[in-house]
């Protein structure tokens, strides 16, 4: 009942910009912190960013901050993660997915998370 479906990857140049969405379905998003998550190839997925519920606080990881940046519209129960200065190294799958409710953004780990979207591809490259 708790879903989210992540839409908006594609393929963006080195340096150009691609905004992805989660809109969220059964549950009313605002209540929740939701976080990004990427997965690139080889790799275990990591989170990137978080949004908390109420207050609406955000985090980043240090290697998409100043680049990234998350958002909810509560009308749209939705969030989203505007991307810019988009690298190679930026390539993955990007799911997002939310806190029990109540919890805050504080540490990024995966199995913190108990929902999950099922993501979207993101390709940069020239």
């Amino acid at each position: 009942q708790l879903t989210f479906v992540e839409s908006g990857g594609g393929l963006v140049q080195p340096g150009g910009s691609l905004t992805i969405s989660c809109a969220a379905s059964g549950f009313t998003l605002d209540l929740y912190s939701i976080g990004w998550f990427r997965q690139a190839p080889g790799t275990e997925r990591a989170g990137i960013s978080c949004i908390s519920g109420r207050g609406g606080s955000t985090k980043y990881t240090d290697s998409v901050k100043g680049r990234f940046t998350i958002s909810r519209d509560s009308a749209k129960n939705t969030v989203y993660l505007q991307m810019n200065s988009l690298k190679p190294e930026d390539t993955g799958v990007y799911y997002c997915a939310a806190l029990p409710k109540g919890s805050m953004c504080t540490v990024m780990a995966p199995r913190a998370f108990m929902y999950w979207g099922r993501g979207t591809q993101v390709t940069v490259s020239s």
